[in-house]
């Protein structure tokens, strides 16, 4: 396929810049894959939905402080430090700003010596292996120094940096939010359980990679990069319960969804597993274990827009985001839901 077939024209202004006030107050589009109908709701709505029975499967996901501001250690220009991925022994990859002034061996100072840093190697990609150097505990200092790394459309300064955390986030180690989940407030989750609705709860560390475009023409050239993966047997056993019984899954965002589809079995059943997952699902693919999909509108050829058409077809998906356009739907992180079933 060419990635052109995934093409919507998104007038800039419908990028939604802040989180609204109220988490569950943004609009959900729901999109029944079979018949392609669709209905305007409230995401508050949401629970009407869901059956007794079901399982939302949310990824537990937190957001590092990843983006750090320093400088080279001899004073001489500003540079970006953006952690991507924890390689263990406090060896971090990274992308640096600007990353042609951080050859291999460049030291690196932040917060005033706070926390400081040497490039070890770099990648062909660019990124850069960095050892941190510091005192104390390493996610406390970057509490300290970090920024939130908000994605590249949205613009506007965040004012409460935990709207772009979820309210059950828990394992930091995540580059961009598992956005579907910025939507539900604790007390709508404590309704859905009182109703019967199973939550599990899984960890997919996002990274940067969810933003890059797809540059091949032939969607199918695309290399897909990889994230960390935890699934826990609690939560194994309770997806499996579910499907045995009948119930669906319902994955809370694309990140729960290729997290529950690497672990899957043929006919569904998820087993524990930890590791590094680099699933690309695009139409064609067969989902074995989800039912119904909770997401965010995606960015035009994105892979991530290529997953939805998979689970709902291209054509009803595409019809659903010019249908979101026309009504004037908020877009990505910060905007309105989807829900397709």
């Amino acid at each position: 396929m060419n990635k052109n077939e995934f093409y919507y024209d998104l007038p800039q202004e419908l990028i939604a810049q802040t989180p609204l006030e109220r988490r569950d107050g943004s609009r959900l589009l729901a999109l029944n894959r079979k018949t392609g109908e669709i209905r305007h709701r409230m995401f508050y709505d949401l629970p009407g939905f869901i059956n007794p029975g079901d399982c939302l499967v949310l990824n537990n996901s937190r957001v590092l402080p990843a983006r750090l501001m320093g400088s080279r250690k001899n004073g001489t220009g500003a540079i970006e430090t953006l952690l991507l991925r924890d390689l263990g022994g406090d060896v971090w990859e990274c992308l640096t700003k600007p990353g042609r002034k951080t050859p291999v061996g460049t030291k690196l100072i932040y917060g005033e010596g706070l926390l400081s840093g040497e490039v070890e190697r770099s990648l062909p990609d660019g990124n850069k292996f960095i050892r941190f150097s510091y005192e104390g505990v390493f996610l406390e200092v970057l509490s300290k120094l970090g920024e939130m790394p908000l994605p590249p459309y949205i613009k506007e300064k965040l004012s409460d940096p935990e709207r772009y955390q979820t309210v059950y986030s828990k394992e930091p180690g995540s580059a961009a939010a598992p956005t579907a989940g910025l939507h539900f407030t604790k007390e709508m989750l404590c309704g859905l359980e009182k109703n019967s609705v199973k939550l599990a709860y899984l960890t997919l560390h996002v990274g940067l990679g969810t933003f890059r475009p797809v540059k091949e023409e032939r969607i199918e050239e695309h290399l897909m990069h990889s994230e960390f993966y935890i699934i826990d047997e609690k939560t194994a056993e309770t997806i499996n319960r579910t499907k045995k019984s009948g119930g669906r899954i319902i994955c809370v965002g694309t990140t729960a969804c290729r997290t529950v589809e690497t672990a899957a079995d043929d006919e569904g059943y998820i087993r524990p597993s930890s590791g590094w997952t680099d699933i690309f699902i695009y139409p064609g693919y067969r989902f074995k274990a989800m039912d119904a999909l909770i997401t965010n509108f995606h960015l035009p050829e994105s892979t991530l827009i290529m997953l939805v058409s998979a689970f709902a077809g291209r054509e009803n998906v595409l019809g659903a985001y010019n249908q979101a356009v026309k009504e004037k739907y908020r877009f990505f992180s910060f905007g309105d839901a989807m829900f397709l079933y």
